[in-house]
């Protein structure tokens, strides 16, 4: 999917998110303190990206959600999604291991399913970081088993997320600024 679909569902019914994606997203700049640092639960691209978000009504969000077969209840966890709002849910995966991509797609095809959700939206960084992050000192940090495009990418072509419109951003180093 080249995020047509996912961009028309956002402009026509959910115009007001659009705008908040597109205001906070445009107003981001990659930190240089934000990847010298040493990480810990959570980066700063995150957080930020969250706290964002979240000024405009976006939050983490639960969802309790069961099958029931022949009067026999069945709980079908789902994984938080980092920020939600009307309908649409977004992950921040800056820096994790690749498999949350499989938790993420999964969350979003099971809500999407369920129709509590109608776009699903992945943030992730762009491979040419790999090279800005190496310069820095930081490369390890940032392997080829975490989360980046090149892994993120042909999950979704394979079919991961099923029938969830999807929405993909990723960072990349023109956003980049020197800060310290």
């Amino acid at each position: 999917m080249n995020g047509v679909m996912p961009c028309a569902i956002l402009s026509q019914d959910f115009s007001n998110e659009l705008n908040d994606l597109v205001d906070v997203l445009t107003r981001f700049r990659l930190r240089k303190s934000w990847i010298v640092v040493g990480g810990g639960n959570k980066s700063q691209v995150s957080n930020w990206i969250d706290g964002e978000l979240a000024f405009k009504g976006w939050t983490p969000k639960n969802f309790d959600t069961r099958i029931v077969v022949d009067e026999i209840s069945l709980d079908s966890p789902t994984h938080e999604v980092d920020c939600f709002k009307n309908r649409i849910a977004l992950e921040i995966e800056w820096n994790n291991k690749d498999p949350f991509y499989d938790r993420d797609l999964n969350n979003f095809r099971l809500l999407f399913d369920l129709r509590v959700i109608s776009v699903g939206i992945i943030i992730t960084r762009c491979d040419e970081l790999q090279g800005l992050f190496n310069t820095l000192g930081r490369g390890k940090s940032y392997g080829n088993s975490t989360t980046h495009m090149a892994k993120l990418l042909p999950r979704i072509q394979g079919g991961s997320g099923a029938g969830c419109p999807l929405l993909v951003f990723g960072i990349r180093r023109s956003l980049y600024e020197e800060d310290c």
